[in-house]
């Protein structure tokens, strides 16, 4: 008993942190005109509005553009023939079209629990994640898990699945070229094809603008609900927010990932009613 009241005293605390200053509710106030549109349901039929205070949907192609260089045309080949996430793990492996595997240590392919429905996407693994061979368990990644509790997503728990942009650490942590990032695009929507996610999270500006096609950065594209098309699946809800990493250079900017958080928590309950 006192180790639960602790652990809620934690949370609170973590809570008050980032600037929190809403609780989550059984029935959030509707603080919006009379008639605004629901949260995105899951299933996210082609006619459904988006949720309340989005933006008109964001359509992006379910395959990226014709690939510029022999290398891209073996990756969409390589991802393409993929019919499993064990498959698509041992294509990305085998995959030879980029000089990053030579300087990595592991291959990141994804955590969690594909099962869950939700699936969140980062721009590339740390040093961290390059040991371990796992995506976010760093100190970004136990922001990230500390956030997400906060609102009951626990990747022990099978609360989400995670994965990234590029499967291989850029040296120094660089971020990642257009290249690298247009090179690894058919596998990224190949892994959400075959997760089959509900929802989509975007963590950060690489993968946002990635995945939307966009050349907004990610403090326009955050704190609403876009959708991306992929093959086989169809249009997928996804919400753009800031990385973890830039919350820790940036502790002010909490707020907004908070706001965020209480945006898909709110759409992951309305979706969980309507099914």
């Amino acid at each position: 008993m006192e180790h639960d009241r602790a652990a809620l005293l934690a949370a609170l605390a973590l809570q008050l942190d980032w600037g929190a200053e809403e609780a989550l509710e059984d029935a959030p106030p509707d603080r919006s005109p009379a008639h605004a549109a629901a949260p995105v349901p899951a299933s996210a039929p082609a006619a459904a509005p988006p949720p309340r205070g989005s933006a008109a949907p964001r359509l992006v192609a379910a395959t990226p553009a014709a690939p510029a260089s022999p290398a891209a045309t073996r990756a969409a080949e390589a991802a393409a023939t993929a019919t499993s996430l064990d498959a698509l793990r041992a294509a990305i492996a085998a995959f030879d079209g980029s000089a990053l595997r030579e300087t990595a240590t592991n291959l990141v392919f994804a955590d969690g629990a594909p099962e869950s429905r939700l699936m969140f996407i980062g721009e590339a693994p740390g040093a961290e994640e390059d040991r371990l061979g796992r995506p976010f368990v760093g100190q970004s990644g136990q922001l990230l898990d500390r956030m997400l509790g906060s609102i009951g997503l626990k990747r022990d728990e099978g609360g989400f699945y995670i994965t990234n942009i590029l499967p291989w650490r850029p040296p120094g942590n660089r971020t990642p070229t257009d290249a690298e990032v247009n090179l690894f695009l058919p596998f990224v929507l190949r892994h959400i094809a075959l997760a089959r996610p509900r929802h989509v999270v975007m963590l950060g500006g690489v993968s946002a603008k990635t995945l939307l096609r966009a050349k907004d950065g990610i403090t326009r594209l955050r704190g609403k609900w876009h959708r991306i098309a992929v093959d086989g699946l169809g249009e997928v809800p996804a919400l753009a927010t800031l990385h973890p990493a830039y919350l820790l250079r940036t502790p002010a900017a909490k707020r907004d990932a908070w706001a965020d958080l209480l945006m898909l928590r709110r759409t992951l309950d309305a979706a969980s009613q309507e099914s």
